[in-house]
């Protein structure tokens, strides 16, 4: 990203946090050990690892095949940036598919042991942002696709999208649901859920992170756009807040939680626990 996007970035993350701060939102959520994945996730993760993802793909392309460097420089900003988004939706949903799918497996558990750390967070706020195993970005197709478009020519729309993509991680893990609202209303409600069949709602989100009455992490796999779990059917559009939030169970040992796949150990309880099932239709305690 530019300066100007970085700090427009970091800007509406405070503003955004500052606010669920003063309404309390943030109150009684957090462990010891949530503050130290929080806080070395988000400095090893968007001061090193993200950006050196992404680098690495465009430096490794040039040396590979030097003489196709910038070979979509003579696109126009809008048509890459359109290429790039939708490229980067469909390659992360199914990464990020897969990594849901993968928990358990014999031969792929650790996907989702390197993704798992975004969703022990037992709340969603904007925090959870940058609650990303700091090795994610190298698995993640987002840095591999905005890598390639800086190796075609089109580093604008490469900055242009890792920024309109973390902006909007923003909207949809903030705690304040905007769109809570707008369901309800009688006129605009079904516009809204229409909508949510083409673009990621805090609702749609939130669901993920969820589990128990409108929750689940096992769909709603878009980032941006929810077009692809419209086509292959993961699509849910919930009519509240999940149940819970997190995962279900006790939580990995931090350690693990920030430097896996170099640090591990046994298997977290939350690890055996089926998400899937429902939940009772008690209170939901994040609906405030």
């Amino acid at each position: 990203m530019t300066a100007e996007q970085t700090a427009w970035m970091a800007g509406t993350a405070l503003v955004l946090l500052l606010a669920e701060l003063l309404f309390g939102r943030h109150r009684g959520l957090y462990r010891r050990e949530d503050h130290l994945v929080n806080g070395l996730c988000t400095l090893i993760g968007m001061a090193i690892t993200r950006p050196l993802a992404a680098m690495m793909v465009a430096a490794g392309l040039g040396l590979l095949h030097p003489q196709h460097q910038g070979f979509l420089a003579h696109w126009g900003l809008l048509p890459s940036l359109a290429a790039t988004i939708v490229t980067a939706e469909f390659f992360c949903y199914w990464v990020h598919r897969s990594a849901h799918e993968a928990k358990g497996s014999r031969y792929f558990d650790w996907l989702w042991r390197l993704h798992r750390t975004h969703h022990s967070g037992k709340y969603v706020n904007v925090l959870l942002v940058f609650r990303v195993n700091p090795f994610w970005p190298f698995v993640m197709p987002l840095p591999w696709v905005t890598g390639f478009a800086v190796y075609a020519g089109q580093l604008e729309a490469a900055a242009l999208a890792i920024f309109l993509f973390t902006m909007w991680g923003l909207v949809t893990h903030s705690h304040f649901r905007w769109d809570d609202a707008v369901r309800r209303h009688s006129v605009f409600g079904p516009v809204i859920r229409l909508a949510e069949h083409v673009i990621v709602s805090p609702g749609i989100h939130h669901s993920h992170h969820g589990y128990g009455r409108d929750g689940g992490n096992f769909r709603n796999y878009g980032i941006m756009l929810s077009i692809y779990d419209t086509i292959f059917g993961s699509l849910y559009i919930p009519s509240g807040r999940p149940f819970r939030y997190g995962l279900p169970g006790t939580n990995a040992d931090w350690r693990e939680e920030v430097f896996f796949p170099f640090f591990r150990k046994k298997s977290s309880e939350a690890d055996d626990v089926d998400d899937r099932s429902p939940a009772s239709p008690a209170t939901n305690i994040e609906a405030g």
